[in-house]
This record gives C-alpha cells, sequence and structure tokens, in this order.
C-alpha cells in the first residue's frame, strides 16, 4: 500500500511539473508571437518613414530639425534590442511625426499632395494596428509575468530559468499628445 501512494505521489508530482512547465513554455511562447506582432508593424510603420520624409523635403525647406528628428527615430528604432529601447524610439518617432504633421499645416502644397495624402492614411491605419497589437502585447506579459510569479509555478520558474518580460509602454506624454492624422 506504501508503495502505491509513494507511487502516485510520485505520478502527480510529475504530472504537476510536466503541467507547469508546458504552460509557461506556452505563455511565453504567447509572448514572443506578439511581440512579432508588433516588431513587424513598426517595420511597417518605419519603411514608411523615408518615403514621408522624400515627399515632405521638396515642401518643408526650413524644418530640417523636424526631418533630422524623425530620422533620428529611425535610426534609434533600427538599433532597438530591447522592448523598452523599442519603446523609447517608438515615443521618439511619434513626437517626430507630430511635429512633422504641425508643419505640414503651414504648407497648403504639401497637404494637397497626393503621396502625402495616401502616406497620411496608410500611416493611421498602422498607427490603430500598433496600438492594438500593443495592447495584446501587454495582457499576454501580464498573463505571463504573473503565472512566473504565482505559487508554485514560480518554483518551477526559478528551476527552468523563466524570467519576466518588459511591458511595451509609451510616455505619459506621448499619451496625452497622440500623433494626430488629418485629411
Amino acid at each position: 500500500m506504501a508503495l502505491y501512494i509513494a507511487l502516485a505521489i510520485v505520478v502527480a508530482l510529475a504530472a504537476f511539473i510536466v503541467g507547469g512547465y508546458n504552460r509557461l513554455v506556452s505563455r511565453r511562447n504567447m509572448v514572443d508571437n506578439s511581440w512579432y506582432n508588433i516588431d513587424t508593424l513598426l517595420q511597417k510603420r518605419h519603411d514608411l518613414v523615408p518615403n514621408l520624409v522624400n515627399t515632405v523635403k521638396g515642401y518643408v525647406t526650413h524644418e530640417r530639425e523636424v526631418l533630422e528628428n524623425i530620422t533620428k527615430a529611425r535610426s534609434a528604432w533600427m538599433n532597438a534590442s530591447s522592448v523598452k529601447e523599442n519603446a523609447e524610439a517608438e515615443n521618439m518617432l511619434g513626437q517626430a511625426l507630430k511635429s512633422l504633421f504641425a508643419v505640414a499645416e503651414n504648407y497648403p502644397e504639401l497637404k494637397a499632395n497626393e503621396n502625402f495624402k495616401l502616406l497620411q492614411e496608410e500611416l493611421s491605419g498602422i498607427e490603430s494596428k500598433i496600438a492594438y497589437a500593443r495592447q495584446r502585447y501587454n495582457r499576454t506579459v501580464m498573463a505571463y509575468n504573473t503565472s512566473i510569479q504565482k505559487f508554485p509555478t514560480n518554483i518551477l520558474a526559478g528551476i527552468f530559468n523563466f524570467m519576466p518580460r518588459d511591458y511595451f509602454e509609451i510616455e505619459e506624454e506621448a499619451v496625452r499628445s497622440a500623433v494626430t492624422v488629418e485629411f
């Protein structure tokens, strides 16, 4: 009888370890997948930036600082290696684009340019997709981080080196003054 009890305990412990490990792996993979979705959208957004800058260059002759800030933000994003660095680069780009669209208001010919209008429209669509993907990513990070912190899976997380992930956060100022695209 004692042998059966010991065997049942070993089987239950093994089932807990395998089940807990698999749940943690699934949640970690969901976080990675959510991040890849954001990264793809950010790539699309940043691919639009050179076209936008080239379109604007012909019209905006005295606003070089705005264009330089956009280029710096794009370079920062390309060199980012963590979620935090990506978020910082995105905050920079958001502020630079906000300045660009504010400057564009002073150039009626630019606002009337079909290419500029199309780029604005495409950027607007990507912005909403990024916002949704950012929410999804942060939800999956919260579920993952919670599961590696809760007892008893925190023991497994420690043994198998599951580390918490960073949220993709936007600066408060950037949230209050989001990029607006007007047509």
